[in-house]
This record gives C-alpha cells, sequence and structure tokens, in this order.
C-alpha cells in the first residue's frame, strides 16, 4: 500500500474514532434531555406519565400560582447566585491568577490553598458552613461579638429572609473560586512573554499592562468562565439543600431552579404534597431553553466581536 492511500484510509475512518463518545454522549444526554421534552407533554401518576396533554403542563407551571409564583421567585435567587458570582467569584478568581501567573513564593502552595475546597463534597462544604453560620455558637458570629459588634449575637444568617440568598452564594463563591482560578490561569500563561515585555519596555505599568494588554486577550476564557458560571448556576440544587433545605428556607428565599424541580417532579410540592413529573420535566424544560438562549447570545456576540476587528 502506497503512503498516499494509507493517507487517503486514515482520513475516510477518522469518524469511527468517534463511536465510543458519540454513544455515551447520546445515552447520557441527548436521550435524557429530549426524553424530559417528551413527558413534559404528559401527566399521570408516578414517576413515568402516561396521559398525552400537549402543553396543559406549561399552561399549569405559568398560571397556577401554586408553580408560578415558586418558578418566578427561582428564576430571581437563581439570577443573584448568578450575579454574586460574577461578581465575586470571578472577579477574585481573576485577581488570584494574575498574582499566581507572576513569579512568587511559594505559588504551588497558594494554588492549593485555592482550589481545595473545590475538593470537597458539596454537602460536606453546606454541612460545615451551617455549622459556622449557627446562630448561637457558631464561628462568625462569635468572632464577630469578640470584635465588639454586639448587634451579631445570636444573628441568623441562613435565617433572614433578605440576606439568606447572599450568604448561599457567599459559600458557593468560598467552594467555588478555584476554578476559575485556575482557568484564567492557564489563559495568562498561554499569553506571549514578548507582548508582555514589549508593553513593559514601552513604560506600561503593571497596571497598565494587566488591563491593556492581558485583559482583552483573556476576552474568550472569560466568555467561556461566564458560561461555566451560568449553566452551573441553573444546575445547582445540593448547595442550597445542605445549607437550607429543600423547599429554599426561610419562605423561599434561597429557591433555585434546581430545588423547585425537586419538589415538584420527585418530593411533591406543598400542599399538594404529590411529585409531578409532567410539570417537573416543564420546568426542566424551561430551565434548558434558558441557558441556551443565554449561550446562544454569547455566541452571536463573540462572533460579532470576531468580526469586527
Amino acid at each position: 500500500m502506497t503512503q498516499k492511500a494509507r493517507k487517503w484510509r486514515w482520513k475516510d475512518h477518522w469518524f469511527y474514532f468517534t463511536i465510543p463518545a458519540l454513544v455515551i454522549y447520546v445515552w447520557f444526554m441527548a436521550f435524557p434531555l429530549f426524553n424530559s421534552m417528551r413527558l413534559s407533554l404528559y401527566t399521570g401518576s408516578g414517576l413515568v406519565p402516561t396521559k398525552f396533554v400537549g402543553l396543559q403542563n406549561y399552561v399549569e407551571l405559568f398560571t397556577n400560582p401554586l408553580y408560578s409564583d415558586r418558578l418566578v421567585g427561582a428564576l430571581k435567587n437563581t439570577f443573584i447566585l448568578f450575579g454574586v458570582c460574577m461578581a465575586i467569584q470571578n472577579t477574585l478568581g481573576l485577581m488570584f491568577a494574575n498574582i499566581l501567573s507572576g513569579r512568587i513564593r511559594f505559588g504551588a502552595a497558594f494554588r492549593t490553598l485555592i482550589f481545595l475546597p473545590a475538593t470537597m463534597s458539596v454537602l460536606v462544604t453546606g454541612f460545615l458552613w451551617k455549622l459556622i453560620l449557627n446562630p448561637q455558637w457558631g464561628a462568625v458570629n462569635y468572632l464577630l461579638v469578640k470584635m465588639g459588634l454586639e448587634q451579631f449575637r445570636g444573628y441568623p444568617w441562613l435565617g433572614k429572609p433578605e440576606i439568606a440568598m447572599i450568604v448561599v452564594s457567599l459559600v458557593v463563591v468560598w467552594q467555588w473560586v478555584g476554578n476559575p482560578t485556575m482557568i484564567f490561569l492557564a489563559g495568562l500563561q498561554g499569553i506571549s512573554k514578548d507582548i508582555v515585555e514589549a508593553a513593559a519596555i514601552d513604560g506600561a505599568s503593571a497596571t497598565q499592562v494587566f488591563w491593556k494588554v492581558k485583559f482583552p486577550l483573556l476576552a474568550p476564557v472569560i466568555g467561556v468562565v461566564t458560561i461555566l458560571t451560568f449553566v452551573g448556576n441553573f444546575n445547582a440544587f445540593d448547595i442550597v439543600f445542605a445549607l437550607t433545605n429543600a423547599r429554599g428556607a426561610p419562605e423561599h428565599s434561597t429557591d433555585i431552579m434546581g430545588t423547585l424541580f425537586y419538589r415538584i417532579a420527585i418530593a411533591g410540592e406543598h400542599p399538594v404534597a404529590q411529585p409531578n413529573m409532567g410539570v417537573g420535566a416543564s420546568i426542566a424544560t424551561v430551565t434548558f431553553f434558558i441557558l441556551l438562549a443565554g449561550v446562544s447570545l454569547w455566541l452571536y456576540f463573540r462572533e460579532r466581536a470576531v468580526e469586527g476587528r
């Protein structure tokens, strides 16, 4: 067989190497997604509804106050979680990455410390922070009182509807700040040192180098981190379950899309207390289209930005 024929053979059969990954993706990702959309058109008792009702589940979801009020609240809280993670988690991640990209002592140790919380189970993290935030003997209130802030004696951080979602979001930030840090660090390390050195030779300060050179080159990485944060927040469930409960206590102030789906589709929403897989599947479908819209917008503006260069 000639070399030309051998090259043609490999070029012609590359698709076969993707079949195992494609099978896994279709079976564990695509099939459950489309099956969930199918279930949203059915109703009935149990985990497999059998009575076809068309779009009635969506009408019920958006018009029945039992579901619609909770849906609006869960969407609001999920966007609060996303906003806090974008403003604090990803900003800290970018700052840590910029520091770690330079030559600092014990850089490896700092990377390990920053990423360490991400290796912990979310349920363990939630349980630990529930103890730390305990109003009676938690470490946070103890330290604040020792600092002379008596107004925080017995302060219920997870018991006030006005701040409970912010507190939950800050726990999420604490645990997952290592992820954007590592991604941003990889992006910064991929920037040519020649560009940075050229800017420094031209008289640019460290701050100017970051904002005028590094930050624009990190735009694609920032977009990826934004999408990962957006998708991750809309799929969150366990941190709220561990810190408060599946009902998003207090007064549904920490209720997010994941806990709403769990209550309606699996546990049963009060006062009905009977699982409704059809409406639950419609919530999952609505979540999917929100994520699809968000990712599509990012891709659209990203493509516009690339074309405008």
